[in-house]
């Protein structure tokens, strides 16, 4: 490649990267709103009294009690001494990202293994867990705290854990964050009626947004905060206390870390917020998502840099397949087939990856845990109880420690399925594994099928049609849909038509221009089918309509836009909608 190409290479990565955060703000500077309401008279024009250098967003109508609940002065301050502190190496981690991507665009080389003797050959074990969360056989997954019922159920269920989603099952709107941020307050405190507390209900597993997520909503400093530091601030500062007392926390989900890196970051993190607390050291747990090919060669290094910390590691088939996109998808090697036909966790790369996760986890004492299943049963159907249990048994004879389930109504059948004296498999060292990158690296034989392209065209025009409305999740076709699914739908859209790749049906080429039909044939099914647009109103088409033009907005893109939400959340009509209709 010539110096004049590469340049241009990463010219355009920094200046994708500049203009989102400068979009961003942009848009929340223009929609300033003046605050004047009783509960949240510590603030003046949006700027706090008493906390130097903060900017915070007016309450949405009708939050105004939850608002003063959440966005005390003093818990703004601790947020805003969290961002102070980290701020600057967040950034850097953030652009170390971009340097990585633009070094593999340029060189054409893979990721392997680091070669360190000292942290691979010595036998360390991490911070032994607590006695509540040993067992992580079962947690419900994708629980958007913002959706107060969904919420509720989840704490009354016979579950281990509750996966508590700000991140890929959540639409991030000033809303939904100030809701979800109080529905859990009010949970750990005692005070929603009718559930358990907080030491016998099923542990709250806080996910945090991911580092690509900025919370506009509020300033330090004139800069708009990384979205999980206002996230994990928040919670830190609200409900650490209480958890520690029920010995029941805090213990996060990490997601979307794409390195070793990273994982000491949110160390870094972990040490100060137990300093500042003046909470135990050790006492935070966190499990990291595994959902990014680069991190599945740190693995053993991302155990280590959180080892005080840690709660083990979780796979996550749709991110972490995406995630081949997002870093290789401009070689035609990695062109990826039908999700639905020919990507599962049987297949040798998804297989290696599940049984690197076990090894190295029950190698170091930690617990490695598979994927969600998404199935929702809307009747009796033993097909799909029994699909569901036979794919989640064999994750548990591979090794796996537990996983997840969305829909409640299949705890009772997957809990059978084990038993009540289930614990966990760390025995289980699983030696004969020998994992080489080549592995983790090898794409799937397979081919483009016409349904698999229209299935992903449909499932990204809803989830945006969903974001739109506020939700940031949906059920299509018997299964329920959120970012991480429509990451992956996306992005093997973007690489078919950059590939040119061959439908299977008819040997026909997938271009731009079939894709547009699609597009439009696919808005009209979606608005006839009764159970996806039960009310047929001008409004409904519109939406739908937007909905479909930002989708081949992002799969027709010449550059591959790191992250769906990212690019959503600092979309001017994303923005738009947020105001004219969910405020």
């Amino acid at each position: 490649m010539q110096t004049a190409d590469r340049l241009s290479v990463i010219n355009n990565h920094l200046l994708w990267y500049t203009k989102s955060v400068k979009t961003s703000k942009r848009d929340h500077l223009q929609e300033k709103q003046s605050i004047v309401c009783n509960p949240t008279r510590h603030l003046n024009n949006g700027r706090v009294e008493g906390v130097q250098g903060v900017e915070v967003e007016a309450p949405p109508p009708g939050l105004e009690e939850e608002y003063a609940t959440i966005l005390t002065p003093e818990a703004l301050q601790f947020v805003a001494q969290l961002v102070m502190e980290f701020d600057q190496q967040v950034e850097m981690m953030l652009k170390q990202r971009i340097k990585r991507k633009v070094e593999l665009d340029i060189s054409g080389d893979l990721p392997d293994f680091t070669t360190n003797p000292e942290l691979h050959e010595k036998k360390w074990k991490i911070a032994p867990v607590p006695k509540r969360i040993q067992c992580r056989f079962l947690d419900l997954g994708d629980v958007s705290p913002a959706y107060t019922n969904k919420f509720t159920e989840a704490l009354k269920c016979p579950v281990n854990g509750i996966q508590v989603d700000f991140d890929d099952g959540n639409c991030p709107t000033w809303r939904n964050q100030i809701r979800g941020l109080y529905n859990i307050h009010q949970a750990v405190h005692g005070l929603i009626s009718d559930v358990p507390p907080i030491d016998k209900a099923p542990i709250l597993m806080l996910r945090p947004r991911a580092w690509n997520m900025i919370e506009n909503n509020m300033l330090v400093n004139g800069k708009a905060v990384p979205g999980p530091l206002f996230d994990y601030g928040l919670l830190m500062f609200h409900c650490s206390q209480q958890l520690v007392s029920a010995e029941s926390g805090p213990f996060f989900y990490l997601s979307k870390l794409e390195g070793a890196n990273e994982a000491q970051l949110w160390n870094n993190i972990f040490i100060w917020t137990q300093n500042k607390l003046k909470i135990p050291q050790g006492t935070i747990k966190a499990c990291v998502l595994i959902e990014n090919i680069l991190a599945s060669f740190e693995m053993e290094e991302i155990l280590y840099a959180l080892r005080d910390h840690s709660l083990g590691l979780n796979c996550g088939i749709w991110d972490y397949s995406a995630s081949f996109v997002n870093k290789f998808g401009t070689r035609k090697d990695f062109v990826l087939p039908d999700r639905n036909k020919y990507v599962n966790m049987q297949r040798h790369f998804l297989k290696s990856y599940m049984d690197l996760v076990i090894c190295t986890c029950h190698k170091h004492g930690a617990h490695a845990t598979g994927g969600m299943a998404a199935t929702i049963l809307t009747s009796r159907d033993l097909n799909l109880v029994t699909g569901v249990i036979e794919g989640k048994m064999r994750e548990i004879l591979a090794g796996c420690d537990g996983f997840m389930v969305y829909d409640t109504k299949l705890v009772a059948p997957v809990m059978k399925m084990m038993g009540p004296a289930f614990g966990n498999q760390i025995h289980r060292q699983r030696d004969d594994v020998r994992v080489r990158s080549i592995d983790l690296l090898e794409m799937p034989s397979g081919g483009v099928t016409l349904a698999g392209l229209r299935h992903n065209i449909a499932v990204g025009i809803l989830f945006i049609d969903s974001w739109l409305r506020g939700e940031g999740h949906f059920i299509y076709k018997g299964a329920v849909e959120d970012s991480a699914t429509a990451e992956i739908s996306r992005s093997q859209v973007w690489q078919w038509i950059r590939h040119q790749a061959l439908l299977e049906d008819n040997g026909e080429v997938i271009t731009r221009g079939m894709v547009q039909e699609i597009i439009r044939e696919s808005v009209d099914t979606i608005i006839a089918t009764e159970d996806l647009v039960p009310m047929k109103t001008e409004e409904h088409r519109n939406r739908l309509c937007t909905a479909a033009e930002i989708l081949e907005e992002i799969i027709t893109k010449r550059d591959f836009p790191e992250f769906i939400t990212t690019y959503l959340s600092q979309d001017h009509t994303f923005l738009k909608y947020q105001k004219l209709y969910l405020h």
